[in-house]
């Protein structure tokens, strides 16, 4: 799911878990299925909470969306879009977490808990992203079969961070959080991204409740905007906030003020902010952008890994605007 997007309409990152990215197919793997256990398998309860939390904690570089949903939401809430499971080993240690939903997530070296994992996704029918680290969603789809058909999309992204502040010559007075006000200016920004990203426009497919999600990441203080005489030019997400990471998501600039520097000079301004209360701030761009990747390097970020974002299902037609 990426940030930045040079479609004349939009310029982003990614999913919902949001917002959008280059869109390009790779070869499907033919799976390779490894027996499994559920009973090693279980949906956690919120009095699993904080072995869950220190367990994404080894690697919080990598479980920043999974843990900071779990601090705003627990682990059983509508607002997940899933259910979050966990794989233990034979002395009942945990040693996988998974969200299984909209957006599937999961952390674990284990083959075992990889294989259930995996299973589990393809028998949610509501299932239509899956998120990793390249070389790990790879081993996800050795163990994947969902009706025989393979994800209808792959995109592969790399993960850029910053943890230090840059020098700003002048700040913009204008970038500033996002109030109720400026909804009807993100929404439809917001959908035309992840419009571009997946192929499925949200205002079509369930416009209640991708707004209700927009105004309450606006009331959650999530959204950073610049608007001038009325128009966006500038907007950005926090996804994922905790004290290791946070996360952003649906980078977006304005046609008429790409290629000068402000959305370069905009986000680190926005950055500079953020690392006030985190140790890093992370996004994901399409490895094919090369303008994406040029405007995160000027604004300091630095790549970290490699992850890769599949599209499930079928594609669903948007009307025509």
């Amino acid at each position: 799911m990426t940030p930045y997007n040079t479609t004349q309409t939009t310029q982003s990152n990614s999913l919902d878990w949001t917002q959008a990215m280059l869109q390009t197919t790779t070869p499907y793997h033919k799976p390779v299925l490894a027996p499994v256990s559920s009973r090693s398998v279980e949906p956690l309860r919120e009095e699993h909470k904080t072995e869950v939390l220190a367990f994404l904690a080894a690697r919080a570089q990598h479980t920043f969306v999974m843990t900071g949903w779990i601090l705003d939401n627990g682990l059983i809430s509508p607002l997940n879009r899933g259910t979050f499971y966990g794989h233990r080993n034979a002395q009942g240690q945990l040693d996988g977490v998974a969200l299984i939903g909209h957006v599937t997530l999961f952390e674990t070296n284990k083959e075992a808990a990889l294989a259930e994992f995996a299973r589990l996704a393809q028998d949610c029918h509501s299932a239509k992203t899956v998120m990793g680290e390249a070389e790990k969603v790879e081993r996800f789809l050795s163990y994947y079969k969902r009706d025989g058909h393979a994800p209808r999309l792959m995109c592969r992204e790399r993960l850029f961070e910053q943890r230090h502040k840059e020098e700003i010559s002048e700040s913009l007075p204008g970038l500033r959080l996002a109030t109720a006000a400026d909804l009807e200016l993100v929404a439809p920004v917001h959908a035309q991204m992840a419009f571009e990203e997946s192929g499925v426009n949200p205002l079509f497919v369930d416009p209640e409740g991708f707004y209700r999600r927009c105004a309450r990441r606006i009331q959650q203080k999530r959204v950073w905007v610049n608007v001038e005489n009325g128009e966006l030019i500038f907007k950005a997400d926090v996804i994922s906030d905790t004290p290791e990471v946070i996360y952003l998501e649906g980078v977006y600039v304005s046609p008429e003020k790409r290629g000068n520097g402000l959305g370069a000079q905009c986000l680190k301004q926005l950055t500079n902010a953020l690392l006030a209360s985190t140790n890093s701030v992370c996004l994901l761009v399409n490895h094919e952008n090369p303008a994406a990747n040029a405007c995160y390097q000027k604004a300091g970020y630095k790549m970290r890994d490699l992850y890769d974002t599949l599209y499930l299902g079928q594609e669903k037609e948007s009307p025509a605007h």
